[in-house]
């Protein structure tokens, strides 16, 4: 059956989608006016007591190819006991964004920025996420400094956080410097023409692979989901392109687990707030799915062994190793946030294989950041927290509930936007893989571009992980509806 799709303003729906599920997309009269006195130079606070000046460091940022919202940069050095001091910088938003005021009323109550693949929807006022709070190229900006000693076996030797000026010198991607770290592609030529900025990134990927391997060891699970963004040409969906994780994505990764491992413990002597992931409680359903794909594990729960699990799997079976991640990743459930006071047992994050972890390295897109930089400059001011133990809790809670919803909006634009860029491709035929079989039906994934739908003709028989031609033969953009047939 080959079908026309009907045009579909997939702005309005990304508006009509957050507005279910409880965001507020505009920004009220009062964040507006607020904005516009920030803009005109008022309500900035005085400089934290002793504000370093470290712009003249060869800092750099690399984060997604569009990215505006730059939370961090990063530069290293090597000591002369072989060690490697890393620094982050953290965008102080707290400076330009403080407690109780309009705009962070509204970032409370959304918790977090959407990013639903046409249009973002942004915890702040783009003006400053995306502006003055932004750690942009050549742009002087306060921030604060997560500083931590990495030894040569991947452990983190020592660590401080203190207030800084910065000047980011290089906004770079992940796409570019991935492939030039990986030596699949030509340096940009910002760090082409400048062997400094080559050699700062070379030690960064030295020392990001330094912390991975020491995670790993101690059982750091290997994930691997597949992600999927909208080609856009002028505002129209012209195909779907797949993000793959390289050495770039994993630098940054790492050195931000281990700038907010370096943040938990400094918060020790203090009420904040924590991110775990929880021992799983359905341990036994991951057993089973390891025994699925002739893997043993213990019968209580083993991140190592797990990981070792993930490893072999991967190496098996690459194709449908992000469909396994997918299951794992949902039987371990999802990150929370927590209150964490003194002397509480500390909870830990299961898949990161870290015992004490916090977030605070993005507080333009996370509320839960921007509360913990707050915590963390009291501190260093050596002031009374600016929150309670229950204002924290509720905080906590409203943090982990809006992500949840952000993640059911994005998931669902997926859905909408592969529906459109697949509608003109009716009748062609594609290698796939069944993904799933329950009581709703026999879903299955094309292998390029990665989209996934129902098999709606000749699921019978088929089981997940087994492969298949699949000829495309509906599409519902409305609903985000995929149908496939199989084809002999």
């Amino acid at each position: 059956m080959h079908n026309v799709a009907p045009q579909v303003d997939l702005q309005s729906a990304a508006r009509q989608i957050m507005e279910e599920h409880g965001f507020q997309p505009d920004f009220t009269p009062a964040v507006e006016q607020q904005l516009s006195e920030i803009l005109n130079g008022a309500g900035a606070d005085s400089p934290l007591p002793g504000l370093r000046d470290l712009r003249s460091l060869l800092w750099s940022s690399i984060d997604n190819d569009s990215s505006r919202d730059l939370d961090q940069i990063e530069v290293a050095e090597r000591l002369p006991d072989g060690k490697i001091k890393v620094l982050v910088g953290v965008a102080d938003v707290d400076c330009v964004v403080p407690e109780g005021c309009p705009i962070d009323q509204h970032a409370a109550v959304e918790g977090t920025t959407v990013y639903t693949g046409v249009k973002n929807f942004s915890m702040l006022p783009e003006e400053l996420s995306t502006g003055l709070t932004s750690l942009l190229e050549n742009e002087d900006r306060r921030a604060l400094i997560i500083e931590f000693v990495v030894a040569r076996d991947g452990s983190l030797a020592q660590s401080d956080v203190y207030a800084a000026l910065v000047r980011n010198r290089a906004q770079l991607t992940y796409s570019a410097i991935g492939r030039w770290l990986e030596g699949s592609g030509e340096a940009p030529a910002k760090v082409n023409s400048s062997p400094d900025l080559q050699a700062q990134l070379r030690l960064q990927d030295e020392c990001a692979q330094t912390l991975k391997k020491a995670r790993e060891a101690r059982g750091a699970l290997n994930i691997d989901t597949i992600e999927v963004r909208p080609l856009l040409v002028n505002e129209k969906i012209a195909d779907l392109v797949q993000d793959q994780k390289n050495r770039a994505t994993e630098l940054i990764e790492d050195f931000m687990i281990a700038a907010n491992e370096a943040v938990a413990q400094k918060l020790e002597t203090v009420s904040s707030i924590r991110r775990v992931v929880k021992t799983p409680e359905r341990w036994d359903r991951i057993v089973a799915l390891a025994a699925a794909h002739g893997e043993k594990l213990p019968p209580t729960p083993d991140a190592k062994a797990l990981n070792q699990a993930l490893l072999r799997s991967k190496a098996a079976d690459p194709d449908h190793f992000p469909d396994l991640s997918l299951t794992v990743i949902k039987l371990l459930g999802p990150g929370e946030y927590v209150l964490e006071r003194p002397g509480d047992p500390e909870q830990g994050h299961f898949g990161l294989a870290v015992q004490d972890y916090t977030h605070s390295t993005a507080p333009n897109r996370r509320y839960a950041d921007l509360v913990t930089q707050r915590l963390l400059k009291a501190m260093l001011s050596k002031e009374t927290p600016p929150y309670s133990d229950a204002q924290l809790a509720d905080i906590a809670s409203v943090c982990t509930q809006r992500e949840d919803a952000a993640r059911k909006v994005e998931r669902e634009m997926r859905k909408r936007i592969a529906a459109v860029a697949m509608s003109d491709r009716i009748g062609q035929t594609f290698d796939a893989i069944v993904t799933g079989v329950n009581e709703h039906g026999t879903f299955v994934r094309v292998l390029k571009p990665h989209v996934e739908g129902m098999l709606a003709q000749g699921q019978h028989g088929l089981d997940v992980g087994d492969r298949l031609r699949a000829k495309l033969i509906r599409t519902d953009v409305h609903r985000g509806y995929i149908d496939f047939a199989r084809v002999d």
